[in-house]
C-alpha cells in the first residue's frame, strides 16, 4: 500500500485504509501465522485483533518474525487491539497483558470492544446472564486515557458505538476517541453515525465490510446482493471488491478477514476500482440489514440492555 491509502486521524497517527482482520472461528494459530506473513508479503500493513478473537499471540509471532527477518519495520505496521467487557475494572492491565501476547511494546490502536461491562471471570465471547455489571464508562475511559498516558498505544477509540453513546463518551472524555469501529457495509450504511463521527472527527472503521462471510455470525447477502453483482460485472470486478471500495469511498478504513492467499490479492485489487455515480445511488437504494446485531448481550435482567434498541438506541 502507499502513503496516499492511509488516514490522518486526530491523535495524530496515520492508518492504513485496508486492514487484515484477524478474528477465525477456529483459531487456527498456523493459519493465522501463515495469513498475516502472506498478507505481509502482499503489501497489508493494518492488522486487528483483541483479546477476545483469541489471535494476539499469532498475530505477534508472526510480525515479529517478519520484523526480524528485515520484511518489515515495526513503525510501518498499524496494529489495533480491544479491551473486552471482562478487563473494564483495569485497562491498563489488560492492554500490557495484551502485549506480552503481542511481543511488543505497544499498539498503535486500543478500542473499547462494546459498551459492556463483564465480571473480571467472563473471558468468553458470550456472556452467561449472571456476567453483566454496570457500566461505568467514565472510569472504563479514565483507564484508556491512562494507557495512552503511559506509552502503551498511540490512539484509542471504541468499537460498536451508537451515535447516543459516542456524544455521552464526549460528554466526559479528556481524549476524544480517535476511531469507532462498526459493522459498515452497502447493506448497512451507517449514515447517521458517520454523520456524528464526522462532525466530532473520529474516524469510523468498518469492521464485516462484506457482511461477515465465512463467520459462524455473518452472511453472504451483501456479495450475493444482484445490485452488487450486477455493478461488478459492469466493472469487471468481484462483488467483494465493489462492497469493499464503496466502505473506501465513504472515507472508512475497511477491516476484512480472509485467510486466503487469492481473495487477499482480490481484496486488496479493490483499490483499482472506480464506482461512478449510478453505483452509489443504486447501493444507497438497498434493503438494510444489520447482520451483527449483538443479541448476545442482551436480557432483560442483568444486562443494562434490556431489549436491542437499547443497546443501539434505536439505531437498528
Amino acid at each position: 500500500m502507499m502513503r496516499s491509502d492511509q488516514v490522518r486521524l486526530t491523535c495524530g497517527i496515520t492508518i492504513p485504509v485496508l486492514g487484515l482482520g484477524t478474528y477465525s472461528f477456529l483459531n487456527d494459530r498456523h493459519a493465522t501465522k501463515q495469513a498475516v506473513h502472506m498478507a505481509l508479503q502482499m503489501g497489508y500493513r493494518h492488522f486487528d485483533t483483541a483479546k477476545i478473537y483469541g489471535s494476539e499471540a499469532a498475530l505477534g509471532s508472526a510480525l515479529t518474525e517478519a520484523i526480524h527477518d528485515g520484511i518489515v519495520k515495526r513503525e510501518d505496521v498499524f496494529v489495533t487491539s480491544k479491551l473486552w467487557g471482562s478487563d473494564h475494572h483495569d485497562p491498563v492491565s489488560a492492554l500490557q497483558q495484551t502485549l506480552r501476547k503481542l511481543e511488543m511494546e505497544y499498539v498503535d490502536m486500543y478500542l473499547v470492544h462494546w459498551p459492556v461491562k463483564l465480571k473480571e471471570w467472563a473471558c468468553y465471547a458470550v456472556p452467561n446472564e449472571q456476567d453483566f455489571v454496570e457500566l461505568e464508562l467514565e472510569a472504563t475511559w479514565a483507564g484508556m486515557e491512562k494507557c495512552l498516558d503511559m506509552g502503551l498505544c498511540r490512539g484509542i477509540g471504541v468499537s460498536n458505538f451508537s451515535s447516543n453513546k459516542i456524544q455521552r463518551l464526549l460528554d466526559f472524555a479528556s481524549v476524544p476517541p480517535a476511531i469507532n469501529q462498526v459493522e459498515m457495509h452497502p447493506m448497512w450504511r451507517q449514515d447517521k453515525l458517520r454523520e456524528v463521527c464526522a462532525e466530532n472527527k473520529i474516524h469510523v472503521s468498518a469492521y464485516s465490510p462484506l457482511g461477515g462471510p465465512g463467520n459462524s455470525w455473518g452472511s453472504t447477502a451483501v456479495i450475493d446482493n444482484p445490485v452488487i453483482q450486477s455493478i461488478a460485472l459492469k466493472h469487471n470486478a468481484t462483488p467483494a471488491q465493489v462492497a469493499l471500495k464503496w466502505g473506501l469511498s465513504k472515507g472508512s478504513n475497511v477491516i476484512v478477514k480472509s485467510f486466503n492467499q487469492e481473495r487477499m490479492r482480490e481484496n486488496m485489487a479493490s483499490f483499482n476500482l472506480k464506482l461512478d455515480d449510478e453505483d452509489v445511488i443504486q447501493i444507497d437504494k438497498l434493503k438494510e440489514w444489520k447482520i451483527m446485531r449483538g443479541d448476545f448481550l442482551v436480557n432483560q435482567t442483568t444486562s443494562p440492555y434490556k431489549t436491542i434498541q437499547d443497546l443501539w438506541d434505536d439505531e437498528i
